[in-house]
C-alpha cells in the first residue's frame, strides 16, 4: 500500500507551474533562434533543437524535483525508494510485470493503428521515433537513447506517479488520481496510435507504485519498456 506523501499544495502548484514555464521558454527560445537564422536551430530536428526541447521539459523537471524535495526536507533516496527495506522484491516485480504487459501494449498499439487507418486517419510515428530513425549521427542516437532510457523515466515517473498521483489521491479522489493522471500521461505524448496503449501502461505503472510503495519500481519498468521499444525499433522490420 502506498504511504502518505507530505506534498504541500502550494509546492505542487509551484512545481507544475515551473515545468510549464520552462517548457514554454524552451519552445519560444527555439522558435526565436530559428527565426533569427541560427544555423544550429534551422531544423526542428537538429541536435540543438532536440537538446533544448528535452531539457526544457524532462531536464527542467529533474532540476525542479530537487528543489521540490528540498522544500519538503525529503531525502532523494527516500523519495525514490532507494532506502526500501527489500529493494530486490519491487524491482523483480517491475521486471515480471513488464514481461507480462509488453505483448499486450504492443498489440494495443497495432490495433489502434489499424483502427485509425480504417477511419481514414493514417497513423504517424511519434516524433521521438522519427528523430531516432532519421538521426544522422550515432552520437545523436546515443543522446536520444539516454533520454528515453534514463532522463524521461526519472522525470515523468516522479511527476506523474510520485507527485500528482499521491497528491490527488490524498485530496480524497483516488479514482480521479488513478484514471486522470494516467490519461494525462498518455496525452502528453501527442500521438494518437499510442494513446490507448500508453494509458494502459500508465495504469499498470500506478498499480506497481501502489503495490511496492517504491518509486524506483515504476522508473525501472518505464526505462525497460523504452529500452525494449528501442530494440524493437532497430531490429524488427517497420
Amino acid at each position: 500500500m502506498l504511504s502518505a506523501k507530505p506534498w504541500r499544495t502550494e509546492a505542487v502548484i509551484q512545481l507544475i507551474a515551473g515545468v510549464f514555464v520552462c517548457l514554454c521558454l524552451g519552445v519560444t527560445t527555439a522558435g526565436v533562434l530559428r527565426q533569427a537564422g541560427v544555423a544550429a536551430f534551422k531544423s526542428p530536428d537538429s541536435f540543438a533543437g532536440v537538446l533544448l526541447a528535452t531539457l526544457s521539459f524532462q531536464g527542467a523537471t529533474c532540476v525542479l524535483i530537487f528543489i521540490f524535495l528540498k522544500l519538503h526536507a525529503v531525502n532523494w533516496r527516500d523519495a525514490f525508494g532507494f532506502t526500501h527495506l527489500n529493494l530486490k522484491k519491487p524491482l523483480l516485480l517491475a521486471v515480471g510485470v513488464l514481461i507480462l504487459i509488453l505483448p499486450v501494449i504492443l498489440l494495443l498499439e497495432n490495433g489502434s493503428a489499424l483502427v485509425l487507418e480504417k477511419l481514414g486517419w493514417p497513423p504517424e510515428d511519434q516524433r521521438a521515433v522519427d528523430l531516432i530513425l532519421n538521426a544522422k549521427s550515432w552520437w545523436m542516437r546515443g543522446y536520444l537513447a539516454f533520454f528515453a532510457v534514463v532522463l524521461a523515466p526519472v522525470a515523468e515517473e516522479f511527476l506523474f506517479r510520485g507527485l500528482l498521483y499521491p497528491f490527488i489521491k490524498q485530496l480524497g479522489w483516488p479514482w480521479l488520481a488513478w484514471i486522470g493522471v494516467s490519461l494525462l500521461f498518455a496525452l502528453i505524448h501527442l500521438n494518437a496510435p499510442t494513446f490507448v496503449p500508453l494509458f494502459v501502461f500508465a495504469l499498470v505503472l500506478t498499480w506497481l507504485y501502489e503495490q511496492t510503495d517504491c518509486l524506483l519500481a515504476p522508473i525501472v519498468m518505464h526505462s525497460l519498456f523504452n529500452s525494449a521499444n528501442l530494440i524493437i525499433l532497430f531490429t524488427l522490420p517497420r
